[in-house]
């Protein structure tokens, strides 16, 4: 039996004492129990993770303590105890809003999902975390500043001047998420909660973030509460797990028990779902491989007869190196379906008011491949590295700078606009953002027919609303859904609508573009699952683009890998992660939260560690 640590536990004194804690929400629909009395601790200097699906109540739960649930939402039960330095022990759901405004920013800070939607887009980034500090410090302005300049350069921001200067819509996603890091760490707080901080983040830019924790953890003995869907991350970050399901805590426990034993069918089914990298499965295992239904089709906390372990599951779906090599030579018997030869698409910068000077930017730069009828090639790197250009490039959504590219041996660079959209009907894409590609005015009924009237497919409205009722049961949504609009879906739920419409015209070749990036990683699992299935009744070929390694791990027969606009390293999953041949390629695998019982252990010891030394 192996232990996380030999080192006996410091003894422990609570920071944040929940008990009883509720939380509703009043709807036209009835009353939702958002948090239904959810009882933990966290301690002084110590990591919790609270973990699970979109609606588990785990972000509800962090507004309450933060006391920033709005109408029609409230807490309606139970008590959360802080031990202020500044008030002593209190009850933040009875603390009058003057004191509760002395403690939120200033003992306990928060770090939102989505940093855009946190920070003003009309003050720079350094006004906005100055006035935290000026807010609840007794300082001018300049110290107010000097603080600033430092932490942007704690969370090593490139350039902090230039950070402190800029507006929000002038940095990148992990650099908008720093600001954040920095402002909320901007007084020392005792408690920092994290809310889906990393979930829309490269996997490099996500590892260096997360180290940011434990170093901020680590240096400041600041507690802390890490909000996520997957518990891969939680592994790196967190001392114990809080797993959350329908609004309670479902199992809790250290995470070296959580993920080496877990108890409940739910946890269980949030383990086994993500994509893996030490091996290639059939089909990823679901939450519903684990848990029972009941007569509406919901998920019950009943046992599933499917699976009773995560072993198990992953045991009935493994493939074998033989049937993989079987599968790849398979694939490569056929021509291309898809040629691309030396592609550049470049865009020019205009410059500045002040400075005319045009740049060019080498968005895809002299890229070469082929794509072969019924496979997924997966198109993987960071933010910014041309795998969306190449993707819109290739359907002509951005015209190409120069080079060819050959759909069934036509070459598609030379058609008119007209043959162009033709020709679309047989090339389509899935976009990252579902609700985004769908009309909120228009029901999803009509979004999926919408295509096949511009397009001519089948004679009559009865036939196409026919077809638009099969598509949603192949999707796995009901047909009575044909009249609800886009904002009564889950994401999940749109991803799949989105899917139906891209069948509806019937295509060959279908481009998904970070589809699976913003979705949990159980619902991510039924996504993926999905598409491999629907690639097999429908023959279809896919170009799968991707930040996630462990994704692409899973859904692609090869891989390419891109880097600044050009294709760095190229060749079959197992081989490329077994041993990649480029710097750029090893960074982003080791940059994956793996969340091996190895893994854990290590990581442990290193903050038991960490912890003594501060301790003195």
């Amino acid at each position: 039996m192996h232990f996380p640590t030999d080192l006996p536990d410091r003894p422990q004194e609570p920071l944040l004492e929940v008990k009883g804690l509720q939380t509703q929400f009043h709807t036209r629909a009835g009353v939702v129990r958002a948090v239904d009395g959810v009882s933990f601790t966290v301690n002084k200097g110590e990591a919790i993770g609270i973990v699970g699906e979109s609606g588990s109540g785990k972000s509800v739960s962090a507004l309450s303590i933060m006391r920033l649930v709005d109408q029609p939402g409230s807490i309606v039960g139970g008590s959360i105890n802080f031990h202020s330095k500044q008030l002593g022990e209190v009850d933040l759901v009875r603390l009058p809003s003057p004191r509760m405004r002395q403690i939120r920013g200033n003992e306990i800070s928060m770090i939102f999902q989505e940093p855009m939607s946190s920070l003003n887009p009309v003050y720079t980034c350094g006004d906005q975390v100055m006035e935290s500090i000026l807010l609840h410090q007794q300082v001018n302005g300049k110290v107010a500043k000097e603080r600033t300049l430092e932490l942007f350069r704690r969370v090593r921001l490139p350039q902090p001047e230039l950070a402190f200067n800029s507006y929000p819509h002038q940095l990148s996603g992990g650099q908008k998420q720093r600001v954040m890091i920095a402002m909320a760490l901007s007084c020392n707080p005792q408690l920092l909660i994290a809310d889906e901080p990393t979930t829309a983040l490269d996997v490099t830019v996500q590892s260096n973030i997360l180290k940011l924790f434990a170093e901020f953890r680590q240096e400041l003995q600041t507690s802390v509460i890490f909000i996520t869907h997957d518990l891969g991350v939680i592994a790196e970050v967190a001392d114990r797990v809080l797993v959350m399901y329908q609004g309670k805590i479902v199992e809790e426990g250290p995470i070296w028990d959580i993920f080496s034993n877990p108890q409940h069918p739910y946890t269980k089914g949030l383990l086994a779902c993500r994509p893996r990298l030490d091996m290639k499965l059939k089909v990823l295992p679901t939450v519903s491989d684990f848990m029972g239904m009941d007569a509406e089709g919901a998920l019950t906390e009943k046992k599933s007869q499917k699976y009773n372990s995560v072993g198990e599951a992953l045991l009935f779906n493994v493939q074998s190196q033989a049937e993989i090599e079987q599968h790849q030579q398979a694939l490569l018997q056929k021509p291309p379906i898809m040629e691309v030869r030396n592609l550049k698409t470049y865009f020019t910068d205009g410059g500045s008011w002040f400075s005319r000077k045009q740049e060019i930017v080498k968005a895809v730069d002299d890229v070469s491949f082929e794509v072969y009828p019924g496979e997924t090639l997966g198109l993987v790197g960071e933010s910014g590295c041309g795998k969306t250009t190449l993707g819109r490039s290739l359907l002509r959504l951005i015209e190409p700078t120069a080079g060819d590219i050959y759909f069934e041996g036509q070459r598609i660079n030379e058609l008119k606009e007209k043959e162009m959209r033709r020709l679309r009907s047989e090339m389509q894409i899935v976009f990252q953002d579902p609700y985004a590609s769908l009309n909120p005015r228009h029901t999803i009924g009509r979004a999926i027919m919408e295509p096949m009237k511009i397009h001519g497919v089948l004679a009559n409205e009865q036939q196409r609303k026919e077809k638009v009722m099969y598509l949603l049961e192949r999707v796995n949504l009901k047909p009575d859904y044909f009249n609800r609009y886009p904002h009564e879906f889950s994401g999940g739920q749109r991803q799949r609508i989105c899917i139906a419409r891209t069948l509806a015209l019937e295509p060959k070749f279908i481009i998904c573009d970070e589809s699976v990036s913003a979705l949990d990683v159980s619902v991510q699992a039924q996504v993926l699952n999905l598409l491999n299935e629907l690639k097999q009744d429908f023959g279809l070929t896919y170009i799968f683009i991707s930040h996630d390694l462990s994704v692409i791990k899973f859904i692609a027969d090869r891989v390419l890998v891109m880097n600044n606009g050009r294709l760095v390293e190229a060749g079959y999953p197992e081989q490329l992660y077994e041993n990649p041949q480029e710097a750029y390629t090893k960074t982003l695998i080791e940059a994956i939260p793996h969340g091996h019982l190895e893994d854990i252990r290590k990581a442990q010891l290193a903050r038991k560690l960490a912890q003594r030394k501060m301790g003195g």
